[in-house]
């Protein structure tokens, strides 16, 4: 089944240094950008320089060395072309909306470059698997598409299989609707505030936080009741989103 679309819609898989979105950095990103009326998309692969050293445990999973990636453009390099491809694209992946989308805001943020994420749909293919499967990417495939994933956790082979996934996933399960809006909705977990999910919406639409001492606590209160907090948070491993939506919270508090 083909997607129904209203605005361009991105594929995109990255692999990575690791997977701490506060201090991990990209390597290679790759991406499919669907628009609507069109049959064919846009393919592109990039290698990037993380600008520190690949541990072992990464290049196991995704076999990029630092020797592939040291003649490579750094992502502030590459940052303004990015969010070019990206702009007034919903945005599609696989475990996208925990990792994948929450890193790549990173990387433009310490880039300097701004990229609104908050007008966008996030389809994320890996939350539908789960709800309807419990399965692994690769199974995924197997089980929705009958074909082997050759070249798993190479973002390529990943991106264009999470695509095919998507688009069985809809042929198989009509109570899926072809719809951007609808399986953003179905495929979040979470109402988050930040893209690293530390805070969240209560359901009367209060931002909470989601981790720690205070979970649960909306944010508003924390902040008046124990100031340090801010600091804390401000000084430790946290994404630079977090901190941003942090700071916007605590300065929204005192207009």
């Amino acid at each position: 089944m083909e997607l129904q679309l209203k605005n361009p819609l991105i594929f995109f898989d990255l692999e990575t240094t690791g997977t701490n979105v506060a201090t991990d950095r990209i390597v290679e990103l790759s991406y499919i950008k669907l628009f609507p009326g069109s049959k064919e998309p846009q393919k592109k692969t990039l290698r990037i320089n993380p600008e520190m050293p690949i541990p072992a445990q990464a290049t196991a999973v995704h076999h990029i060395t630092d020797d592939d990636v040291k003649n490579e453009p750094t992502f502030k390099q590459i940052a303004k072309e990015l969010a070019n491809v990206f702009e007034g694209c919903d945005i599609a992946g696989f475990n996208s909306n925990r990792f994948d989308v929450p890193l790549l805001a990173e990387e433009f943020l310490r880039a300097e470059v701004k990229v609104d994420f908050s007008r966008r749909k996030f389809i994320d293919v890996q939350t539908i698997f789960h709800k309807m499967e419990q399965r692994t990417l690769s199974a995924a495939y197997k089980f929705y598409c009958h074909k082997d994933l050759e070249g798993a956790h190479s973002a390529l082979a990943d991106t264009e299989a999470t695509y095919e996934v998507l688009k069985a996933q809809l042929d198989k399960y009509p109570s899926l609707k072809n719809d951007v809006e609808y399986l953003s909705a179905f495929s979040t977990q979470s109402k988050n505030v930040d893209l690293a999910g530390r805070f969240v919406y209560n359901n009367a639409g209060v931002e909470v936080f989601n981790f720690g001492k205070y979970k649960g606590r909306p944010v508003e209160e924390v902040l008046s009741t124990d100031p340090g907090y801010y600091g804390w948070m401000m000084n430790g491993d946290f994404a630079l989103n977090t901190k941003q939506v942090l700071t916007q919270i605590k300065l929204r508090m005192h207009k």
